[in-house]
């Protein structure tokens, strides 16, 4: 996350700034960061799971949302734009507005070069405080893993690795699957040397 000059805000004050922003930013602790473009192989990846989970979960009470869908960690104060997240049951959002969810159900991010520290240790920690989570997803984009965290009854996170083509990740929180296959369908990896 790359900051802007230091002036910190409150939270109102970033949104009320966000909502007229040309351009996503994050918040968190009076600091606001602005939000990273993204690749070929970023948009390919987050377009292929939001298709796969839109075509399983139609007929269910879930909604799927793209990263311009903001989620609040009420519990940290952490406002961001994660690439995807899903919601089963009614959405529960901070303020009229309705574009601030405070229960997403699952989380996924697409790791870039830039972004993979905070997505993987930074963000998680945030995530992890959300009551409403169950699984937390982070797909590589210059290779096939996709590593799926599930939250356990104690609290615990199990994490299972997938790296394999042919694999298929079950979704237990929302009951579908994502085929890697279908994951990376026409994403080019760069060479190796």
């Amino acid at each position: 996350m790359s900051s802007f000059p230091k002036t910190s805000l409150t939270p109102r004050e970033y949104l009320a700034r966000e909502r007229q922003s040309p351009t996503k930013n994050e918040y968190y602790n009076g600091e606001v960061f602005a939000f990273a473009g993204a690749s070929e192989a970023h948009n390919l990846i987050v377009s292929n799971v939001l298709t796969l989970f839109n075509l399983q979960l139609r007929s269910r009470p879930c909604k799927v949302y793209p990263s311009d869908m903001r989620v609040k960690v009420s519990e940290t104060g952490l406002y961001t734009y994660p690439d995807i997240t899903v919601v089963c049951g009614e959405a529960e959002v901070e303020d009229e507005h309705m574009d601030t969810l405070l229960n997403p159900i699952l989380i996924v991010e697409v790791l870039s070069p830039s972004t993979e520290k905070d997505d993987r240790i930074v963000k998680f920690a945030h995530y992890r405080r959300l009551a409403s989570l169950k699984e937390y997803l982070l797909i590589a984009q210059d290779s096939v893993r996709l590593e799926q965290y599930v939250r356990q009854v104690d609290d615990r996170w199990i994490l299972t690795e997938y790296s394999d083509l042919q694999a298929s990740a079950a979704m237990q929180s929302v009951e579908c699957s994502l085929a890697l296959r279908d994951v990376y369908a026409k994403v080019s990896f760069p060479a190796s040397t």
